[in-house]
């Protein structure tokens, strides 16, 4: 079975989001109880009130992930969605405002945990923690997994339509520093990702950014800005499917779905190099369900689950289990997987306390220009 086929079998999450309407946020996902009695609900429901909580990106779950947890163990979940890192943590800023569990990058889990915004992990609550592949067992940005579980991986490029583009875009100076294709690109509004990757494109380390590196971006941002069709919240390939724009910065998961359904996509990882990034599954200080949100992660980390997530969203999987059962279509994909020298390149992002709200006031200030 190949990629398309796994898509064309599954109503596609981007239309279903859709056809209720751009809100999307506070929609609730609900199963039948399918055999599960009353008593086995509530045992399997840890002695929690049988509801879940979830703080999610857009298009990041399984067709019928939620109703089938619902049906294993009686648990509703409801989840809402975020667009940005930025957006979770000013979320949380205040306190918990309510979720059982969330889904930050990387960098967010080390800001997090040392702001204190997380719970650790109880392993002995995740017998499929045996799932996970070596390299993801233990991180710099969380030593030992205590405060989270990988969801997915992921790499950052230029997603673009072939037939409006001279050649391949290979470089970040399209995005950031040339007026080639002016009024046709868009870039995330998530300014880490962003400044990170103009350094990218300056020949530096996405952790190496110095303030004076930040005054330089900014400038170039600010003359590129006339240029720029959109900052979007994580919806590029929706602006590139409509033809709104012609080439954007994107997450190759998100772009593998759209090449799915268009054959004048492509996407290609610059040659300056480019981020790497990591989703994650954290239990926030204050949740109401840790022990349902335990439950849920380890529903997802179960090789058959965790395939069906991964059928969905098409991003690169920690999950070794279910990555197995994955086609080759799927596993051999050089969009979702790509090729070592193209990796070689890629870095992880770290959180760094200093330059962190030296890049994100630098933003606003360019997206206000």
């Amino acid at each position: 079975m190949d990629i398309k086929t796994l898509i064309d079998n599954a109503q596609n999450r981007r239309s279903l989001l859709k056809g209720m309407g751009v809100a999307a946020v506070g929609l609730t996902f609900t199963g039948a109880l399918a055999g599960c009695g009353e008593k086995e609900a509530k045992k399997l429901a840890n002695g929690e009130e049988a509801s879940l909580n979830l703080y999610n990106w857009d298009d990041y779950m399984g067709e019928t992930t939620l109703e089938d947890f619902k049906e294993a163990g009686g648990v509703d979940v409801k989840m809402d969605l975020f667009d940005t890192n930025d957006t979770l943590f000013a979320k949380f800023r205040a306190g918990n405002p309510g979720y059982d569990l969330i889904v930050p990058s990387n960098d967010f889990v080390e800001r997090m945990a040392k702001a204190d915004m997380l719970e650790k992990i109880d392993k002995a609550q995740l017998s499929n923690f045996k799932n996970i592949a070596p390299e993801f067992v233990d991180v710099d940005y969380d030593k030992g997994r205590e405060y989270s579980v990988p969801y997915t991986w992921l790499a950052l490029g230029i997603g673009y339509r072939k037939s409006k583009v001279q050649g391949v875009p290979d470089s970040w100076k399209y995005l950031f520093d040339s007026d080639q294709y002016k009024g046709r690109i868009a870039l995330l509004s998530e300014a880490g990702d962003v400044f990170r990757l103009c350094a990218k494109y300056m020949g530096k380390s996405v952790n190496g950014l110095t303030p004076a590196d930040i005054k330089t971006i900014e400038a170039m941002l600010v003359k590129q800005k006339p240029f720029i069709a959109k900052f979007h919240d994580d919806d590029g390939q929706d602006l590139l499917a409509k033809g709104e724009v012609d080439l954007v910065l994107e997450y190759n998961g998100d772009i593998a779905q759209l090449m799915t359904e268009d054959d004048d996509i492509d996407f290609v990882i610059p040659k300056e190099g480019s981020q790497l990034n990591s989703d994650n599954f954290c239990i926030p200080k204050g949740a109401k369900h840790p022990k349902n949100a335990h439950a849920f992660i380890n529903f997802i980390l179960d090789a058959q689950n965790g395939k069906k997530v991964t059928e969905t969203i098409l991003y690169p999987t920690p999950n070794a289990a279910a990555k197995e059962l994955m086609p080759d279509s799927y596993k051999k994909n050089p969009v979702i997987y790509p090729p070592a020298d193209k990796l070689a390149k890629c870095e992880y992002a770290k959180f760094n306390p200093d330059i962190q709200p030296l890049y994100e006031e630098a933003f606003t200030r360019v997206r206000a220009s």
